[in-house]
């Protein structure tokens, strides 16, 4: 993959690009995403509502991202940018429906919610660097501002994504997890690497543990507001 599409998603290709490490959570997602095709296949799962609900969609969640390594793969960026697009939509759906319908478990919380969970947050931020290397390779001039600027920009919009998902999903961890893996990734990339860039790097570490330490405080409130309506 570094080397399709003119090189424009390796790791030292724009601002944004995280770390070649920082790819290593594919292992974990792609594991995930398998358990929960098993876990959803079971006799116990094939009348869930829940399950019925997202099935469909977790599908096409998987053929967008084999169609977006497949534009990738022929060297076709900017049509990799409407598909990581179309993915990061359905996955954010997928979000919402489970808030919407509880798991039934630890189990079911772990494999579907975690899973899902995961693979949001770090498309979140494969979404900002895959439209950042698409601007840089149309030779976008940043209508005056310099590179660094619009790097924290974007950055600051990833970081508030994660924000709002954690908030509206009452501290859920998974997507945070990821979504903070990635930006401290990019931070390792622009102070270790090049393009080197101190501030962009300084921005993504701060995005990283505001994410993290929102989700956790939207996580303690969640369980106390649960504990009260309880105890009332």
């Amino acid at each position: 993959m570094q080397e399709a599409a003119g090189g424009w998603l390796d790791a030292d290709s724009t601002l944004i690009a995280p770390a070649r490490p920082a790819f290593g959570i594919w292992s974990v997602i792609y594991t995930g995403m398998l358990a929960y095709a098993i876990f959803q296949a079971l006799p116990a799962q094939r009348a869930s509502a829940r399950h019925r609900r997202i099935g469909y969609p977790v599908a096409a969640s998987l053929v967008l991202n084999a169609a977006w390594i497949g534009v990738v793969q022929l060297d076709l960026l900017w049509a990799s940018l409407p598909v990581i697009v179309a993915l990061v939509a359905v996955l954010a759906w997928l979000f919402v429906q489970l808030r919407r319908l509880p798991p039934r478990g630890i189990v079911d919380a772990i494999v579907t919610d975690g899973s899902i969970g995961l693979y949001l947050g770090w498309v979140v931020v494969a979404t900002a660097a895959n439209a950042t290397a698409v601007l840089q390779a149309a030779g976008f001039d940043g209508w005056g501002l310099p590179a660094e600027a619009w790097a924290i920009l974007v950055i600051g919009a990833a970081a508030a994504v994660g924000i709002g998902l954690a908030w509206w999903g009452r501290g859920r961890i998974a997507p945070a997890l990821s979504l903070a893996w990635g930006l401290s990734w990019v931070a390792v990339g622009r102070l270790t690497d090049e393009p080197d860039s101190t501030s962009t790097g300084i921005a993504a570490a701060v995005a990283a543990v505001l994410v993290l330490v929102v989700t956790l405080v939207a996580r303690v409130w969640a369980m106390r507001s649960t504990r009260g309506t309880m105890e009332a």
